[in-house]
């Protein structure tokens, strides 16, 4: 038996597994907060591990809550595929964010299932815990562990705004398990997720065939001026810390506006001190993104910020300060595995295009340690990280679709 165009995914009953799973942890007006180890998060764990175990599949979790479903392959001693993502979300976050590839590699089983085919290779079906971060720092926290980005004992210790470590919370709803992090040895992994962005939706492209992931660095800028009040303080005496934060704002923008078209940078998070209507900041502090998939671009962009940066400072009667907050480098997917998405986008006649993934994923550690690529369908207007996030179940169905041949061609039909 081999791959052909007519073995398509059921898209109702993935609509239909994407519309059950948003009923736990429901937002305010039609997204979700289910955000990492919440009793909300392990309430969405065990309806998934019903549904793999319903399809005949064997569960592993590791010490970090990393959940992992196995169908048998044919061959004993071949790696497994391996397909997810992640079933956390942002406090305020969609319904199809992650959860579309873990529930996607879900739906793979089932088809397989249906048609009654084997594979050499048996396929894992994964969620790995926390790769939002939003509750606990930095994103992708339990796949950075597993590809030895970040060491177990500083991961459990993250805390939350509360105070509440990581591996406490783990521990409390019941999902940490046994098996050592990053034990697991894989033939390949791919992933499934909404583009993030609105690129294919614009260009009224199916699939998004991502190549690359973007490296970023994560800058925070401490400028110290004086506080004095607005009303009396002659313009030419002050020492505005809330001017240059705005002039290196600017400086940001055309430092990522001199790379495109794949730069980018922006000024995130930001605190001014005192923050009162008639004084004069006398500090700021804020964190500077730059993205790019060019290293030397990435780079260059931090050595620029760095070279300008305490000039406008000084200019201002500034103190400057820059520390790094956060970084991983460009990632590139394997190129076996890519040419697996776009032979199956090609194969099922979906229009798509090669695509850099702006955010990160979980994906883009596991390239690390083994052949990964990822599979982007589009999402309307390029919204996420948001309530309004939507796509059609069009839309799904073809991501899915396209998951589903690049998975099993890897996996190899047996006949």
């Amino acid at each position: 038996m081999t791959l052909t165009g007519n073995m398509r995914i059921n898209g109702d009953r993935l609509w239909d597994t994407l519309m059950e799973m948003a009923k736990i942890g429901p937002g305010v007006r039609g997204g979700n907060d289910r955000q990492t180890v919440t009793d909300e998060d392990g309430e969405g764990r065990t309806l998934f591990q019903k549904w793999c175990e319903d399809s005949g599949m064997t569960m592993g979790v590791d010490q970090m809550g990393n959940m992992f479903f196995r169908r048998e392959g044919t061959d004993p001693d071949a790696l497994p595929v391996y397909v997810g993502s992640h079933l956390d979300t942002q406090p305020t976050g969609g319904k199809y964010d992650g959860v579309l590839g873990v529930l996607g590699g879900l739906e793979i089983v089932r088809t397989l299932n249906d048609l009654n085919i084997r594979t050499r290779h048996p396929i894992v079906v994964t969620n790995w815990t926390n790769e939002e971060g939003t509750r606990f720092a930095p994103a992708m926290l339990a796949s950075g562990v597993f590809a030895g980005m970040h060491e177990q004992d500083w991961a459990y210790q993250r805390e939350d705004a509360e105070g509440k470590k990581f591996g406490d919370e783990l521990e409390r709803i019941g999902w940490k398990g046994d098996e050592e992090v990053g034990a697991r040895k894989m033939h390949a992994f791919f992933e499934l997720h909404i583009e993030q962005g609105p690129i294919l939706e614009k260009e009224n492209k199916d699939i998004g065939v991502v190549t690359h992931g973007q490296g970023l660095w994560w800058l925070q800028i401490t400028l110290t001026g004086k506080e004095s009040h607005t009303g009396s303080t002659p313009m030419p005496m002050r020492r505005n810390a809330g001017l240059g934060m705005a002039r290196i704002t600017e400086l940001v923008h055309d430092i990522a506006m001199s790379h495109q078209p794949a730069a980018v940078g922006a000024i995130g998070h930001c605190d001014i001190y005192p923050n009162s209507r008639n004084v004069i900041p006398g500090k700021a502090v804020f964190t500077v993104d730059f993205r790019s998939p060019d290293r030397e671009v990435l780079d260059g962009m931090k050595a620029r910020l760095e070279r300008e940066g305490p000039k406008i400072a000084k200019a201002l009667g500034l103190e400057f300060e820059i520390e790094v907050a956060g970084h991983f480098d460009p990632v590139t997917f394997d190129e076996n595995c890519v040419a697996a998405v776009r032979n199956a986008a090609e194969r099922l006649g979906y229009s798509h295009r090669d695509l850099v993934s702006g955010a990160g994923h979980d994906a883009c550690w596991i390239n690390r340690v083994a052949p990964t690529a990822m599979v982007m369908c589009p999402c309307v207007d390029g919204l996420s990280h948001n309530e309004d996030e939507d796509i059609s179940p069009a839309w799904a169905t073809a991501g899915a679709d396209v998951l589903f041949h690049a998975v099993v061609e890897t996996a190899e039909i047996v006949e």
